[in-house]
C-alpha cells in the first residue's frame, strides 16, 4: 500500500550518540592514556609558570637572587614544550588509527551488505562516507577530547590559585567566563544538525562526480559535459552553503570567547589596579592572577573546541553509523549452522511457485514527502525443474524476469513466495558462501575489474597457475589480447576493462568463471557482444565446458540455444512454455514468434 511514510526536516536523518565514540577510542586507548599523561604533565608544568613568574617579580622587588627562579622558569618552559610536542605526536598516531580503524569496518562492511542496499544507494554517497566521514573522527576522538582533559586540569589548578591570590577578582572573573559559556553553548548546539547535512551534500556532490566519470564517453558524445558540470556544481553549491553555515557558527562561537577574555582581562586591570593603588594586594600577586587567568581561559576556548569536534564527529558517525547497522548478506542464523550438503540429486535447480517483486524504493515528493509505491511482482508463480548434466535456456521478451531468475538462484535477493532448492535441498538451508561455491556466474554487463588480466582470472581462483590462467583464456578465444600488450597476463585492462572491447570484456568474465570450474554455470547474455565468428569459438568453448556441467543460459539470440536439451519460455514473470527447440515451434506462439523474427523457423 502506498503512502507517506515521513517528512523530512531538522531532526530527520541518522543521528549518534556519543557512547558510539567508544568502541573507536577503546581500540586506542594504549596512545590515548599515554596522551593524557603528556598532558597532565603538561597542565601542572603550565601551572606552574605563573606562580614563578610571581615569585620572579617579588624577588625583584626585594632584591632578592632570581637566577634560580629563572633557570626554574627555562626548565618549565622547555618542559611544557616537550610534553606538548610528545602529547601531538601520539595523538596524530591514534587519530590515524581511529580513522583507519573506521575505513577498515566501513569498508568490510560496504562489500557485504544485501544486494538491494546497492540498488537503493549511489555509490558516490558511500565512497564519500569512507573517506570524508571517517576522517572528522580525528579531531574529536584524541586532540579535543585529550585537550579537554589537560584543559580540565589547568582550569580547576588556575582556579584554586586564584582564589589563594583575590578571591573577588576570581569571582569578577568566573561570572564573566559564565555568560560567555551560556552564549556558546546554545550557539554550539546546531553544530551536529549542520555537520550532518553538510556530509550529506558531500556525498551527494560525490555521487554526481562518480556518474560522470563512469559515463564520461556517453556525456562527452551526446556533448553533455556543461549539463553534467551544472549538476554537479550545483551539488558543490549546496556542500558550500552547509559549509557557510557551520563556519557562521564558529565565527559566532570564537568572538565570544575574545570578547568573555578581554572583558575578564578589563575588569580584573581596572579593579586590581585599585587595589594595587590603595595597598590591597601586590603588584606581583596581581601579574600571577592575570597570568592564571589567561592560562584558565584557554581550557574554555579548547572545552569548546573539543564540543565542536565531537558534535561534528557525532554528525559524520551517524552517516557512518547507518551503514554499520544495516543487516549484512550472510544473517548469524546462516553462520552458525553449517550446510549440510546431501548426496548429489539428479534435478540440479528447481523452482517451486516462485513469486518475486524488487523492494519499492524511496521518492520525495515536489512538497518534500517521502512516499513509496506498491512493489510491482516481477515472478509470478514460476515452476520449472533443471535436470543435472542438461544444458538449459531462458528466453523471453525483455522484462519477462530471465536475469532475476539467475539473481534468485544466487540468493542476491530471497523470493516473495515460493521455493528454490538445490540439488533438492532448500537454497534457504545453504549458507550464501557454500551456494555460491557450486555455481558460476557471467552477469549480462559483464562487469571488468581495474587491474591487470591477471587480477580479474584470480579474483574467484586465487591459486590458479599460470597455466590454468592460459588454458582458460584460450578456451573463451582471448590467446590473442596476451599477444597485443608485452606485459602479456599482466597487461592493465583500464578502468572498466576499457582496453578491452566488448565481446573481450565478455569472454574474460566468463574465463574468470571457468577458472573456478563450478558444476553449475548461469551465463547471462554471454554471447550478446560477440559478431558471428566469435560467437561460434564462444559456443564451442562453452560446448567444451559443459561437458558434466549443468548449463543455464540466458539468450536473446534464439541462434545460440536451438541445440539446448531445455528451453524455458518466459513472458511477464510466468513460464508460458517448456520443450526442445521444434517442440516449442510447435506448441508456443511467442516462442514461435520470437524463432520467425530471427528467421528461425
Amino acid at each position: 500500500m502506498g503512502g507517506s511514510r515521513r517528512r523530512p526536516g531538522k531532526d530527520s536523518g541518522p543521528k549518534a550518540k556519543f557512547n558510539q565514540l567508544v568502541p573507536y577510542m577503546k581500540e586506542q586507548r594504549g596512545l590515548l592514556i599515554i596522551a593524557v599523561i603528556f598532558s597532565l604533565l603538561g597542565a601542572g608544568v603550565n601551572l606552574a609558570q605563573p606562580l614563578v613568574v610571581g615569585q620572579i617579580i617579588s624577588a625583584v622587588q626585594n632584591n632578592h637572587d632570581v637566577l634560580p627562579l629563572g633557570i626554574a622558569l627555562l626548565v618549565i618552559t622547555l618542559l611544557s614544550a616537550v610534553t606538548s610536542g610528545a602529547m601531538y605526536l601520539v595523538l596524530a598516531k591514534a587519530g590515524e588509527g581511529v580513522v583507519f580503524s573506521a575505513r577498515k569496518k566501513l569498508s568490510t562492511r560496504l562489500l557485504r551488505l544485501r544486494i538491494q542496499e546497492y540498488d537503493l544507494r549511489r555509490t558516490g554517497d558511500l565512497v564519500s562516507r569512507v573517506g570524508s566521514d571517517t576522517t572528522l573522527l580525528r579531531a574529536a576522538l584524541t586532540q579535543g577530547l585529550i585537550d579537554g582533559a589537560g584543559g580540565a586540569l589547568i582550569f580547576v589548578g588556575s582556579v584554586i590559585a586564584m582564589a589563594f591570590i583575590d578571591w573577588l577578582l576570581l569571582v569578577l572573573t568566573l561570572i564573566m567566563i559564565a555568560v560567555a559559556v551560556a552564549a556558546i553553548g546554545l550557539t554550539s548546539r546546531r553544530i551536529r544538525a549542520a555537520t550532518t547535512k553538510a556530509q550529506e551534500r558531500v556525498g551527494n556532490m560525490s555521487a554526481a562526480v562518480e556518474r560522470a566519470l563512469s559515463a564520461v564517453r556517453t556525456i562527452r558524445a551526446a556533448r553533455a559535459e556543461t549539463r553534467e558540470s551544472e549538476q554537479i556544481e550545483e551539488d558543490a553549491k549546496h556542500a558550500y552553503s552547509q559549509g557557510v553555515k557551520i563556519a557562521v557558527i564558529n565565527a559566532w562561537v570564537t568572538p565570544i570567547g575574545g570578547l568573555a577574555a578581554n572583558g575578564a582581562f578589563i575588569v580584573v586591570l581596572g579593579v586590581g589596579g585599585y587595589r594595587v593603588a590603595t595597598g590591597q594586594t601586590e603588584v606581583a600577586n596581581l601579574i600571577t592572577f592575570i597570568l592564571l587567568m589567561f592560562l584558565m581561559i584557554r581550557p574554555v576556548g579548547q572545552f569548546f573546541g573539543a564540543y565542536t569536534s565531537v558534535q561534528s564527529a557525532l554528525g559524520a558517525l551517524a552517516r557512518i553509523q547507518e551503514i554499520l547497522d544495516i543487516p549484512l548478506e550472510d544473517t548469524d542464523v546462516e553462520r552458525s549452522q553449517p550446510s549440510k550438503r546431501k548426496a548429489v540429486n539428479s534435478t540440479a535447480i528447481e523452482f517451486r511457485k516462485v513469486k518475486f517483486a524488487y523492494p519499492a524504493r524511496p521518492e520525495t515528493s515536489e512538497s518534500g514527502e517521502i512516499t513509496s509505491s506498491e512493489p510491482k511482482e516481477i515472478l509470478k508463480g514460476v515452476s520449472f525443474k533443471i535436470e543435472r548434466g542438461t544444458r538449459v535456456a531462458i528466453v523471453g521478451p525483455s522484462g519477462a524476469g530471465k536475469s532475476t531468475l539467475l539473481s534468485l538462484v544466487e540468493r542476491f535477493y530471497e523470493p516473495t513466495a515460493g521455493e528454490i532448492l538445490l540439488d533438492g535441498q532448500p537454497v534457504r538451508s545453504l549458507s550464501r558462501s557454500d551456494l555460491r561455491a557450486q555455481i558460476g556466474y557471467v552477469e549480462q554487463d559483464a562487469p571488468v575489474l581495474a587491474g591487470s588480466i591477471r587480477d580479474n582470472l584470480l579474483i574467484g581462483a586465487p591459486d590458479a597457475n599460470e597455466k590454468d590462467l592460459r588454458r582458460v583464456l584460450a578456451e573463451v578465444n582471448l590467446t590473442a589480447v596476451l599477444k597485443r600488450d608485452k606485459r602479456g597476463l599482466d597487461a592493465e585492462v583500464g578502468e572498466q576493462g576499457i582496453m578491452l572491447s566488448g565481446g573481450e570484456r565478455q569472454r574474460l568474465a566468463i574465463a574468470r568463471t571457468l577458472l573456478s570450474a563450478p558444476p553449475i554455470l548461469l551465463l547471462d547474455e554471454s554471447t550478446s557482444s560477440l559478431d558471428g565468428l566469435n560467437e561460434q569459438r564462444m559456443r564451442e568453448a562453452i560446448d567444451a565446458v559443459a561437458k558434466n556441467r549443468t548449463l543455464i543460459v540466458i539468450a536473446h539470440r534464439l541462434s545460440t540455444v536451438v541445440d539446448s536439451d531445455q528451453i524455458i519460455v518466459l513472458e511477464s514473470g510466468k513460464v508460458i512454455g517448456s520443450g526442445t527447440h521444434k517442440q516449442l515451434l510447435r506448441s508456443t506462439p511467442l516462442y514461435r514468434e520470437l524463432a520467425a523474427t530471427q528467421m528461425l523457423d
